[in-house]
C-alpha cells in the first residue's frame, strides 16, 4: 500500500505507552553493569547467558538485552537508520539529578544536554553506543505554548550546575 492510498488514521487508546525496549548488545555483562549498575535498573530474570531483563518498581521489565544475534558485535557505523536513543521518563527533577550523578560517578560522558519546555534531558550512549535519554517532564501547566494554544517545544542549553543543586530524592 502506498502512502498517498492509506486511509486516514484513527487515534489509538490516550494510555497507550511504550511498554518496554528490547536491545541486541555485544557485551551482556557490561550492558547490564550499565542498565543496573549506573541507571539503577534492577534485574528481573536472566535467559541463560544470552539475555537479560531488567526494571524499575517491579514491573516484569522496561528493557531486555541480548547478545542471540549480536555477541561480539560492533555498533552500527554513523549515517545508518537504527534507534536513535531510548528515552527513560524519571519522575522528579531531583530523580534526574540523581541519575546525571550516577552518571557521572561512572565516569560517563554526556553528549548532550537540553530543556525542551515541556522537559529537560540528559543525553548519552551506553556500551553499545546505542543513544540514552535520561529525562523528566515539567508540569504541563509550565509548558510552552503558541498563541493557538499548542505546544511549542524548544531546544536550549540546561544548566547541569543548576541541576546537580537539586536535592537528592525522597524515597
Amino acid at each position: 500500500m502506498t502512502q498517498s492510498s492509506q486511509k486516514e488514521p484513527t487515534s489509538i487508546h490516550p494510555q497507550t505507552r511504550i511498554g518496554h525496549v528490547h536491545l541486541r548488545v555485544s557485551d551482556l555483562e557490561r550492558a547490564i553493569g550499565f542498565y543496573s549498575g549506573v541507571l539503577g535498573f534492577e534485574i528481573t530474570m536472566r535467559y541463560g547467558s544470552g539475555a537479560a531483563f531488567l526494571a524499575a518498581g517491579g514491573y516484569h521489565h522496561h528493557i531486555g538485552l541480548n547478545t542471540w544475534e549480536s555477541l561480539g558485535a560492533t555498533p552500527p557505523p554513523p549515517g545508518h537508520t537504527g534507534l536513535y536513543h531510548t528515552a527513560f521518563l524519571y519522575p522528579t527533577r531531583a530523580d534526574l539529578a540523581d541519575a546525571l550523578r550516577r552518571v557521572y560517578a561512572a565516569g560517563y560522558t554526556l553528549t548532550g544536554a537540553a530543556d525542551h519546555g515541556v522537559s529537560e534531558a540528559l543525553y548519552l550512549d551506553d556500551p553499545d553506543k546505542n543513544g540514552v535519554e535520561l529525562y523528566w517532564d515539567k508540569p504541563e501547566a509550565d509548558w510552552p505554548r503558541d498563541t493557538d494554544g499548542n505546544i511549542a517545544m524548544v531546544n536550549t542549553r540546561l544548566d547541569l550546575e543548576d541541576l546537580l543543586r537539586e536535592p537528592a530524592p525522597q524515597p
